[in-house]
């Protein structure tokens, strides 16, 4: 068993490794924000990969339906190891044939928790993320999104509801909405604006997790994942690779971090 240290997640019992695997790049090579163009990696290379992910002790994997094929690709290749690892996947957004679509609707969400379960073979999902498209207070105050992921949350499909949005304003108020046990933010050295949604998470009780820690392959990450680890209330940092010996490196700095906090 890993026994590196580890921050809980927030009240949910669950605590990650410091760096989480996010799975973007093994699904979606179209219509991304990298400013470096990237191949697909076959079954063989997508098999090798996440198993290395698991066996470096990294259990936090997260994915989401605008990933391409990123949810199907795990669903086969690690059902088999599901209680390994921490599963994390989106609603609101979908990628299909070149096009991204957002649907916030009680349906829409419905079905996109059903087709995840089917998509990666298991009968529960850890950690659902409502998947902002910028409108995050809108989203919030309409209702119905977070609450449909709480009713599947307690109908046993979900265990925990999430929300993966982009302004401050919109992460405040779904803490407030006391529906929410975890927060996915963009927080790094050239944007530190959720710095306050990270200590009211905290005082909380709610997880957070933070995404884009290295801006998008402009920071080191030899700095900037202590700096992403420095506030208490995060737990993990998720990064995307396609090199096992990346994300090797990047646990090891944050493991570091997390011991000389």
């Amino acid at each position: 068993m890993d026994q590196s240290p580890r921050r809980p997640l927030g009240r949910t019992g669950l605590s990650p490794a410091p760096v989480g695997f996010g799975a973007f790049k093994i699904g979606r090579n179209q219509a991304t924000k990298y400013g470096v163009a990237y191949d697909l990696p076959d079954d063989a290379a997508c098999e090798a990969l996440l198993e290395a992910v698991l066996e470096m002790g990294i259990d936090l994997i997260d994915t989401a339906p605008a990933y391409g094929s990123s949810e199907d690709r795990i669903g086969r290749l690690l059902a088999g190891r599901r209680d390994e690892f921490i599963l994390s996947t989106k609603v609101g957004e979908t990628f299909e044939n070149g096009v991204g679509r957002f649907d916030f609707s009680a349906p829409a969400i419905d079905e996109s928790v059903t087709r995840s379960l089917r998509r990666l073979r298991t009968d529960r999902l850890d950690l659902v993320f409502v998947h902002s498209d910028g409108e995050d207070v809108a989203i919030v105050d309409r209702g119905e999104t977070l609450e449909t992921l709480a009713r599947r949350r307690t109908a046993g499909d979900l265990r925990f509801v999430g929300f993966s949005g982009k302004t401050t304003e919109g992460h405040l108020r779904a803490i407030a909405t006391g529906l929410v046990d975890c927060l996915m933010i963009e927080y790094h050295a050239l944007d530190e604006s959720q710095r306050e949604v990270i200590e009211q998470a905290d005082a909380a009780g709610i997880g957070v997790v933070v995404k884009k820690g290295l801006a998008s392959g402009r920071l080191d990450p030899a700095t900037a994942i202590p700096h992403c680890l420095r506030p208490d209330g995060v737990a993990s940092v998720v990064i995307g690779s396609l090199t096992a010996a990346h994300l090797r490196d990047n646990l090891a700095i944050a493991r570091a971090a997390i011991v000389h906090d």
